[in-house]
């Protein structure tokens, strides 16, 4: 065979063996891709199991029921829904929170409470008692209210920071609010009229603890003012040198734009809502005045509620979830929460 003969089959064998080559390796490449892919995804998706596992796994709340759960109430909880609840969120993901409004009244403790009975939600929260009238229409519903005290708030008296007063007793915040004294000149203070602010005896736990326990049940005077929320209460009276409100010690007792009154049994006992020393409204807000937790407790400061959770006994999971929380914010955990957020632990 001549040498030009025995090149051309050669040549051709080499380019057979070349493709043979660069196809088999292009086919490795392919599967091998397909095979780490696969393997990327099954890693990725045990993580996701794994995290969830040990998430579910350090939720060690017992009886805590899995699902959604709407619950709602007092307006003083507000701080404690985000700052105490985001808690319990996080550690325990299968229990679910859905804060719910009422659709046409303002959220409050009555509100929640009267949802409650409605079966609009699993369990409220509450800045009072239970009222005899709820416990009675619980029970034609079939079932009945339990509370559980988880902690301690006090009621502060705010003013303009330009009044010039030593305190308060109990006894003449209730002139004031029930129109009986009208001018701080009669309470020791310049000739200037009262101006007395408060949410609407519709809005909530608040308005109804003050008119049982401050005002013994009497009615407001025609002088006091209606305001909607404490929010708008607070820069009223930073801009009106003679009003005074009452609200939750946690909202008033840091505000830098007003200032919280001792008050008293006596005029011989005002004790502060606030820590001594008073901070300066010049250091505010690099420094505030913080709530005077040890008075709240021992009960030494006049005007103090508890914070309830409202059970509804049906004996279903509405239960079991209301009950699960409310000893969850009895544990060290739960109260130490509750503490930063700004109240009193009640254990």
């Amino acid at each position: 065979m001549s040498p030009k003969k025995e090149t051309l089959p050669l040549f051709l064998s080499l380019i057979a063996t070349i493709s043979l080559i660069f196809g088999g390796s292009w086919f490795l490449m392919e599967r091998w891709a397909k095979i780490s892919s696969n393997m990327t995804s099954t890693s990725s998706s045990n993580n996701s199991q794994n995290l969830f596992s040990n998430s579910v796994s350090s939720c060690n709340v017992p009886n805590l029921p899995q699902g959604i759960f709407s619950y709602g109430g007092s307006t003083t909880w507000a701080t404690l829904r985000k700052d105490v609840d985001s808690v319990l969120q996080k550690i325990c993901p299968q229990f679910v929170l859905r804060y719910t409004q009422p659709p046409f009244d303002k959220p409050g403790s009555g509100t929640g409470i009267k949802m409650l009975i409605d079966n609009q939600l699993a369990f409220s929260q509450s800045s009072r008692s239970i009222k005899s009238e709820e416990t009675s229409q619980a029970q034609q519903k079939g079932f009945k209210l339990k509370e559980i005290p988880v902690a301690i708030d006090g009621i502060a008296i705010a003013v303009n920071h330009n009044l010039n007063i030593p305190g308060l007793t109990t006894a003449q915040i209730k002139d004031i609010y029930t129109g009986k004294i009208t001018n701080w000149q009669k309470l020791g203070g310049a000739n200037l009229p009262i101006i007395p602010l408060s949410r609407s005896k519709e809005a909530g736990g608040t308005v109804d603890f003050f008119i049982e326990y401050v005002l013994n049940k009497d009615k407001f005077g025609n002088n006091v003012n209606y305001i909607p929320t404490t929010t708008e209460a607070i820069r009223k009276i930073a801009n009106t040198p003679g009003g005074i409100y009452y609200g939750s010690a946690p909202e008033i007792v840091p505000q830098c734009t007003i200032k919280s009154l001792p008050i008293g049994r006596t005029k011989e006992q005002f004790v502060t809502p606030y820590q001594q020393p008073e901070i300066a409204q010049s250091q505010c807000p690099n420094q505030r005045n913080q709530l005077n937790t040890e008075n709240f407790r021992n009960g030494n400061y006049p005007i103090t509620r508890n914070l309830f959770v409202i059970i509804k006994q049906n004996g279903q999971s509405d239960q079991q979830a209301g009950e699960a929380y409310a000893n969850w914010l009895l544990t060290s955990q739960g109260q130490e929460l509750i503490e930063k957020a700004g109240f009193v632990r009640i254990k």
